[in-house]
């Protein structure tokens, strides 16, 4: 492939923002072009061959910025090679058991269905009560949530080099 791979994600608190250039630092370290970037802030796909989207999720809802730019967008990311991955939750053992077995917000599925993404993926995301409301604090007293920063950076920089070498 020899145009750039683009790194697009939407985020609340940074939390995705931190996964997003994690797995372009993977990318760039695997010898790949690679831009990171918020995804309300993409303006064309045409530089690149290949797209990584992410999304914070709230609610099991992804960031309206994620689901814009894959509306807008869906036309564009049927030509080329996709990944997707979400980050939310917090708390130990494997992020898509926590969520049983949850991947993608279901009104999402029949977009990434005609794109046919190579991979979607979860991460475990990071809670820092300094940041959240009293309704976001709320919340999270009531579903139960751990506290903290649960991101794995092996396992983000693993499947970020892993796009690397299917792309080749």
């Amino acid at each position: 492939m020899d145009r750039k791979i683009l790194v697009a994600y939407a985020t609340k608190y940074g939390s995705t923002a931190g996964i997003a250039q994690k797995i372009g630092e993977a990318l760039i370290d695997s010898g790949w072009d690679t831009d990171v970037l918020p995804a309300n802030r993409v303006r064309t796909l045409d530089l690149y061959g290949a797209v990584v989207l992410g999304s914070a999720v709230y609610i099991g809802k992804w960031r309206k910025e994620a689901v814009k730019f894959l509306e807008a967008n869906e036309k564009k990311l049927i030509d080329r090679q996709v990944w997707l991955f979400s980050s939310g939750p917090t708390g130990e053992g494997d992020p898509v058991e926590l969520l049983k077995g949850w991947r993608l917000p279901a009104a999402l599925q029949p977009i990434a269905d005609r794109i046919r993404p190579q991979d979607i993926t979860v991460f475990h995301g990071c809670v820092n009560l300094d940041k959240l409301n009293f309704t976001e604090k709320w919340m999270l007293n009531n579903v139960n949530a751990s506290v903290g920063d649960f991101r794995d950076w092996n396992a983000i920089s693993a499947w970020a080099t892993s796009i690397g070498e299917v792309l080749r």
